[in-house]
C-alpha cells in the first residue's frame, strides 16, 4: 500500500511539475455604466431586478459581475467590473453595450440613492450618476 502511495505520489508531483503557470491571463477593470432602469418606488422588504446597461471596451474584457457597495445606510455605489484578457492575439477595438440585470433587496424604508459609475473625468476623479428611489 505504501508503494503504490508513493507511486501515485510521485506521478502527481511529475505532471504538476509539466503545467506552465504564467500567473493570471486577465486582470479587473470597471465598465463604463450608461443607463439604469430601476422602478418608481419600492416596497420594503421586497426584491427589484435592476437593470444596467454599460460599455465593453474591446473583443477582450468581457463581463465579470456587479460591485454593489453600501456608501451610508441607503446609498449604494454600482460598478460593473469587466475581466479583460491579457493572452489573447488579437481584440476588436469596437465599443459595444450590454446589459445585465442584478436583484436587490429593499431593507429600509427611506429613499434608496444609487450611484452608478460612469468614468473619469480628465483629472482622474470617479464619476456617478445617481437615481433616486423612495420607499413606499
Amino acid at each position: 500500500m505504501k508503494k503504490l502511495f508513493f507511486i501515485v505520489f510521485a506521478l502527481m508531483l511529475t505532471l504538476s511539475s509539466c503545467i506552465k503557470d504564467d500567473g493570471p491571463n486577465f486582470y479587473y477593470v470597471p465598465l463604463q455604466i450608461e443607463s439604469a432602469e430601476l422602478p418608481d418606488s419600492f416596497e420594503l422588504n421586497e426584491t427589484y431586478e435592476i437593470r444596467v446597461t454599460f460599455n465593453r471596451p474591446d473583443g477582450c474584457t468581457s463581463f465579470g459581475g456587479f460591485d454593489v457597495t453600501p456608501h451610508d445606510l441607503t446609498t449604494r455605489n454600482v460598478v460593473v467590473i469587466g475581466t479583460k484578457r491579457t493572452d489573447a492575439e488579437a481584440c476588436t477595438e469596437a465599443i459595444e453595450q450590454e446589459s445585465r440585470t442584478f436583484n436587490f433587496r429593499v431593507i429600509h424604508a427611506q429613499t434608496y440613492v444609487f450611484r452608478f459609475w460612469h468614468g473619469q473625468d480628465e483629472d482622474g476623479n470617479q464619476e456617478y450618476f445617481e437615481v433616486e428611489v423612495p420607499v413606499n
